[in-house]
């Protein structure tokens, strides 16, 4: 991310890092396993705390992944993933998308995941993605759709919830509804329409733990992250009305009927 003209819209408050940290390579890139393989080289770009960084390099190892992040802080705990998990064939550095530190051709995969939303200009961010991608490699990206978001019960609050986040999202430079606009994004970056693999695929939060965490976390990001001062500091809610939203998003984690679809858009785009 350009720290210039976009702005992180969930911030590394521990409530968004609770998230993070519970994504997998098996949840959140199976589009990318299949590519995956001992001693190829990958790029994660905005590895975050670095839980798919750590399980892309046991896939890959001996091969050697370049995880990379605009935060200097969310890096530190990468750092410490990776070495809890004993894995020697990782290094870190703080980059931007849009400006990366690598001579072309540098990676057999570079991988992207919920990073386009929260870019300026993620053409531009892909463009730069397969310039450090060797002939015969593949750039993965997969970022969630907030408009195709359901859920049930229709807890009143809700609703009000996913209009404010795309407001502010978009208020940061952002696009939100970064899922369905990934194949344009990437034919726009020059990839042919041959060499691009689009899909789709799904969290679901259906069972009382996974509502209880999901509700939790949601509802302390409504009210205590960069999210929250964002909101109010560019206009886009008072104070008041994130109280209610957090209320609505623990009454609905209350629900023994609640359902939650978290729907993502994601491409496979081989380099030539």
């Amino acid at each position: 991310m350009t720290e210039a003209n976009a702005v992180y819209t969930h911030g590394h408050h521990e409530s968004v890092l609770r998230s993070h940290r519970w994504r997998t390579a098996a949840n959140s890139a199976a589009h990318l396993l299949p590519e995956l393989a001992p001693g190829r080289s990958v790029l994660d770009v905005g590895c975050g705390p670095g839980t798919i960084t750590a399980d892309l390099a046991a896939l890959v190892a001996p091969g050697e992944v370049t995880a990379v992040d605009a935060s200097g802080d969310v890096l530190e705990e990468a750092r410490a993933t990776a070495a809890g998990r004993g894995l020697t064939n990782v290094r870190f550095a703080r980059a931007d998308v849009l400006a990366l530190d690598f001579p072309d051709g540098s990676f057999d995969v570079v991988h992207a995941h919920q990073l386009l939303q929260h870019v300026a200009d993620p053409v531009a961010a892909l463009r730069e993605m397969r310039r450090v991608c060797r002939p015969g490699g593949v750039v993965a990206a997969r970022d969630s759709d907030y408009a195709a978001m359901a859920w049930y019960p229709e807890v009143p609050g809700l609703d009000g919830w996913l209009d404010l986040y795309r407001r502010v999202a978009r208020g940061n430079g952002g696009e939100p509804d970064a899922g369905r606009r990934l194949l344009s994004w990437a034919r726009a970056a020059g990839f042919p329409d041959s060499d691009i693999t689009a899909s789709a695929s799904a969290w679901c939060f259906a069972d009382g733990a996974d509502r209880a965490w999901w509700s939790d976390l949601w509802a302390e990001r409504t009210v205590a992250s960069s999210y929250a001062s964002l909101a109010v500091g560019g206009g886009h809610a008072e104070r008041e009305e994130l109280e209610r939203i957090a209320a609505a998003w623990r009454e609905w984690g209350t629900r023994e009927d609640g359902w939650f679809m978290v729907p993502h858009g994601e491409i496979l785009c081989r380099v030539r």
